[in-house]
C-alpha cells in the first residue's frame, strides 16, 4: 500500500513512462514488473539498464531540476511509486536510511559507468594502436602534418 506521499502508478507492457529530453518533477521506485532505460545516441535508441523491483530511476531529473536524460518504457505489466521532489526531501527526513540507500545504489551505478568507460577507452587506445601500425606499413606516402 503506497504511503500518502507516493503516488502509484500502472502500466501495461510497452507504455512510455517518460521520454528523454522531457520536463522531470518526480522519481520511480519499481514495485512490480521492469523498466528498461534508453537513449539516443547519435540517431540511435542505445539500451542502458532495465530496472526491476526495488530499483530507482528518474532521480537525476529530480535532483538537478534539469531534463529527462533518458527514456523509461515498462517493459512488461509494471506498478511504480512516484515521488516528486518535496516528497523525497519528506522521506528522506522521515527516514534517514532511505537516502543511505540511494546514495549506495547511486554509487554501485558509477562504479558500473568507469568500468564500462574504462572498457571503452582500452578499445580506442587498441583501436589508435591498429591504426598506427596500418599507417606505418602503408605504401602510401604520409603526408607531414605541422
Amino acid at each position: 500500500m503506497a504511503s500518502p506521499f507516493l503516488d502509484e502508478r500502472t502500466y501495461k507492457s510497452g507504455d512510455l513512462v517518460f521520454t528523454e529530453g522531457e520536463k522531470g518533477a518526480e522519481m520511480f521506485i519499481v514495485q512490480e514488473g521492469k523498466v528498461i532505460v534508453t537513449r539516443q545516441v547519435a540517431g540511435t535508441e542505445v539500451f542502458l539498464a532495465t530496472v526491476g523491483r526495488g530499483d530507482f530511476f528518474g532521480e537525476m531529473a529530480v535532483l538537478e531540476s534539469l531534463p529527462r536524460s533518458a527514456t523509461c518504457r515498462a517493459l512488461d505489466d509494471t506498478r511504480l511509486l512516484a515521488i516528486r521532489t518535496g516528497e523525497l526531501l519528506m522521506k528522506i527526513r522521515r527516514d534517514p536510511t532511505f537516502a543511505f540507500e540511494m546514495l549506495q545504489h547511486m554509487s554501485r551505478r558509477i562504479r558500473y559507468l568507469d568500468d564500462q568507460l574504462a572498457l571503452i577507452m582500452e578499445s580506442e587506445k587498441l583501436s589508435r594502436e591498429e591504426l598506427d601500425r596500418l599507417r606505418a606499413t602503408s605504401e602510401y606516402p604520409q603526408k607531414d602534418h605541422p
